[in-house]
């Protein structure tokens, strides 16, 4: 053994592969997983999962002669998986069930079907505004203390997917146990697994953990025909993790701490998401916080790069104006009713200028009478379309759409066309 920095142990070996699993034994009969993390000749540095802290000089290493692996059966579903894919809900041992191998490349872009699926939620600011398409890899970009976790858990209540994959990354007590309450209470639990890197847990699970998720969803997708809902938090928390790791391995830091290969790990994972052709499909959707607000913050920015779009989390509400959905047009009109594109146009057009009424009337403006309707608009807009507790399916939200702007205004001052107007503007 050459050394032991934190939770990474160095040693001399040879014959061993990038990414293999090894058991490090203590002298005092305690065993540990790890895996090989970098070769430099036959100089091994290798993560231990359950950290540094009573690793002697003398331990002794044995490789398994395997990349890490994670349990793929049917059996899986209901169950309950910490970073390393051990379950610790109280059930069975899963002894004797297939494994399969986490590492691999991502999927051959010939083998990828362009999107034209829409994953409904029952959230209208995403199903009207910024629909969610089968295979995007969109983030959830938030500051600490948004209730990013009660988003979340909603969308895997409400989605229409096959099967949902929970990655928790480094959860307090109280958020594992909000996410495991609410899938059991809501009756979600027979179509999801959870993976739950905690707090307490090693900070080494937490690389690992995303892995193991999109894992299991790639082969429900490619195996079962399963379109699969991947939800992931916080992915900042995952960046922190190698952040951690690569101070330990003396790497040398890129912007503000972090290593330069951040991009690539990142989207290593995001590239995951996909609709395989002649299978299933995998769709990911992933809270980044960003740390201050800042959207500039190294995790934020290389995430803008990677996925196709973007829903902002402000006040509890998810922002019109800063979410995005570049894969909208595959489906507004195409899959959803034609009013769809016309309903979502008008009504964002119709609060931001609600806004603008708002700032007319806080600074002691004189309001035409335009401007009262509008910010009656405004008023309804947020109580029916922003909150979180409203629940709605898309053709009812549309109806609900026409509804409110018919409480508003006149169909001539919504600037709809007259055919569109004539068979959905409300009648009384």
């Amino acid at each position: 053994m050459l050394s032991i920095v934190g939770d990474i142990l160095t040693i001399h070996a040879s014959g061993v592969a990038l990414g293999e699993l090894a058991w490090v034994k203590n002298s005092d009969g305690t065993t540990s997983l790890a895996q090989v993390t970098e070769i430099d000749c036959e100089r091994v540095s290798l993560q231990v999962f359950s950290g540094g802290k009573g690793l002697r000089s003398d331990a002794r290493v044995s490789f398994l002669g395997h990349a890490a692996q994670v349990l793929f059966c049917d059996d899986i579903l209901g169950r309950i998986f910490n970073g390393v894919g051990q379950p610790i809900d109280g059930g069975p041992e899963l002894l004797g069930q297939r494994r399969v191998d986490v590492g691999g490349p991502s999927v051959n872009p010939m083998r990828r079907v362009v999107p034209s699926k829409m994953i409904e939620t029952q959230v209208p600011m995403i199903d009207i505004f910024n629909c969610l398409v089968e295979s995007q890899k969109i983030p959830i970009f938030s500051i600490a203390g948004e209730p990013y976790n009660e988003l979340l858990a909603r969308i895997a209540i409400q989605a229409d997917a096959d099967v949902v994959v929970f990655c928790g990354l480094g959860l307090i007590f109280d958020e594992f146990h909000f996410f495991r309450d609410t899938f059991e209470n809501e009756g979600v639990f027979p179509r999801t697994v959870m993976f739950a890197n905690r707090a307490s847990d090693p900070i080494v699970e937490r690389l690992l953990a995303p892995d193991l998720a999109l894992k299991v969803a790639e082969r429900f997708a490619v195996e079962q025909n399963k379109r699969v809902l991947v939800l992931m938090t916080d992915m900042t928390a995952f960046a922190d993790a190698l952040k951690e790791i690569g101070v330990a391995m003396e790497r040398i830091p890129s912007n503000r701490g972090y290593m330069g290969d951040l991009y690539s790990q990142l989207a290593l994972r995001y590239e995951r998401a996909c609709d395989y052709r002649g299978a299933g499909s995998v769709t990911l959707l992933a809270v980044t916080t960003m740390p201050g607000n800042d959207v500039t913050h190294p995790v934020p920015d290389n995430t803008g790069y990677i996925t196709e779009g973007q829903f902002y989390l402000h006040d509890g509400m998810i922002d019109p104006f800063g979410s995005l959905s570049r894969l909208k047009q595959q489906v507004i009109g195409k899959v959803t009713r034609e009013d769809h594109s016309a309903v979502m146009n008008t009504m964002i057009r119709l609060y931001s200028g609600a806004r603008q009424a708002e700032q007319k009337q806080q600074m002691a403006f004189e309001l035409s009478a335009m401007d009262h309707k509008l910010l009656k608009f405004g008023e309804l807009f947020t109580q029916r379309f922003m909150r979180f507790d409203v629940a709605v399916p898309l053709e009812q939200a549309l109806d609900l759409g026409w509804k409110t702007m018919a409480e508003c205004f006149e169909p001539q001052e919504l600037l709809i066309r007259e055919k569109l107007l004539n068979k959905y503007y409300p009648a009384s």
